[in-house]
């Protein structure tokens, strides 16, 4: 399905967020770092892991409010909290302010707003397009929000630690322009029916009752559970890219060198390792819609479990590995490992979910990255006690008992059919 057939909501949308997208990844990579040197590194460490928690709230109740009050007016609110608290943050960095608790209130309330938004972003694609060509569409999405990771923090390398402000206040400029282009061009794709059995109770506890019946509703949905455990699982492997890898990397490569003819190159751990994000983030904006189409030809079983085998050789393989090209030839595996499941399993929500209950199943699917955002860490004071080549272990076994649990989850799945 080319771009230019999609439903004009879903091309508004790809450029407009890939203008914020972009926005944000100038500043986001050095986050950690901006609040560490104002804050102190135990402070700014707790704040930012207590702004994960309230997201993971944030991110279920903006499912709940998507099914309820729109697509579209979720998006739009959104879209100008986000505006609101980069703004907040833009002001609080100001060198003739400098107020670093004011800005990350700031980002705190950005980042929560910007929960609330993607499962109504999410759940207009399964709105609109037809089953056959979703995976395909929530690939593109995947590759273009990709291509900001890759220019982004280039960008901010040279702009944001010198800058702060005025790329904040530019995030925040954008944001708003957002919300103003939804506001005017976007269709909304929740039927009116749907919202209105959503709103047949109208008070806030009885809308809090109804909210916590339809998670309980998706908390017994045994295939959907099975789903977030085995993705809980295999998050463990690959979010080790941004906790484990610079990690290791530092610690065990002093200098590699690189041999080509007669061009030669010397790696430092740290080196080596932004050769790497690069090489991943590159490498998934060429071939994530090619490697879609390409797992579109097989079932779901096999392309699941398989991107749980593959994750668990490649966090295998690098453990074993110390040479460039070898490190280089790993992480190819280990992000050919990422764009195998990225459309289906979008795809594969998107057919669980009950028409009017979407954008909650979207924000609970996204549960498998918070929670294993939120345990992954654990692998970095794991090593310290163990050492590595007992954690790259662990973590391989842990990938491939995902890949049995998505087997077990299919064999449910196929019986409800």
């Amino acid at each position: 399905m080319r771009i230019r057939d999609w439903d004009l909501n879903l091309r508004i949308r790809l450029v407009g967020e890939s203008a914020t997208n972009i926005s944000f990844w100038i500043f986001f990579p050095y986050l950690t770092i901006y609040f560490s040197e104002a804050l102190g590194k135990g402070t700014a460490g707790l704040l930012l892991v207590c702004s994960q928690i309230i997201s993971v709230f944030a991110n279920l109740l903006g499912g709940y409010c998507a099914d309820r009050f729109g697509r579209k007016r979720m998006m739009i609110v959104s879209a100008i909290g986000q505006g609101i608290g980069y703004g907040a943050f833009a002001l609080a960095a100001a060198p003739w302010i400098d107020l670093p608790l004011l800005g990350f209130a700031g980002f705190s309330f950005a980042s929560i707003s910007s929960s609330m938004y993607w499962p109504a972003s999410q759940a207009m694609v399964a709105d609109v397009v037809e089953e056959k060509h979703q995976n395909q569409v929530f690939a593109t999405f995947y590759a273009v929000q990709n291509f900001s990771v890759v220019v982004g923090p280039l960008i901010g390398s040279i702009l944001f630690m010198e800058h702060p402000s005025a790329v904040l206040l530019t995030t925040s400029l954008l944001c708003f322009s957002l919300s103003a282009v939804l506001a005017i061009r976007l269709t909304e794709t929740l039927s009116p029916e749907q919202q209105e059995t959503k709103r047949k109770d109208n008070s806030v506890l009885k809308a809090i009752k109804s909210q916590i019946k339809d998670y309980r509703v998706i908390v017994t949905d045994r295939v959907f559970m099975l789903f977030i455990i085995a993705g809980v699982l295999v998050a463990q492997t690959f979010m080790q890219l941004d906790l484990l890898f610079p990690v290791y990397l530092n610690e065990t490569i002093d200098t590699v060198s690189m041999h080509i003819g007669g061009w030669q190159e010397a790696f430092t751990g740290e080196k080596l390792f932004g050769v790497l994000v690069s090489e991943n983030g590159l490498l998934v904006v060429l071939f994530t819609v090619l490697v879609t189409k390409w797992m579109d030809k097989y079932k779901d079983r096999y392309v699941f479990m398989g991107t749980a085998i593959v994750y668990a050789a490649s966090i295998f393989l690098f453990g074993q590995v110390n040479s460039v090209v070898g490190l280089v030839l790993v992480m190819a595996l280990f992000t050919f490992a990422e764009l195998m499941a990225t459309g289906p399993q979008q795809a594969f929500v998107a057919r669980l979910a009950p028409d009017d209950m979407r954008g909650q199943y979207f924000a609970a699917s996204s549960l498998k990255f918070t929670l294993g955002r939120t345990i992954a860490p654990l692998s970095v004071p794991l090593s310290a006690a163990i050492g590595y080549p007992w954690t790259f272990g662990i973590l391989t076994a842990l990938s491939l008992f995902a890949a049995a649990i998505y087997y077990w989850m299919f064999e449910q799945y196929e019986k409800s059919l």
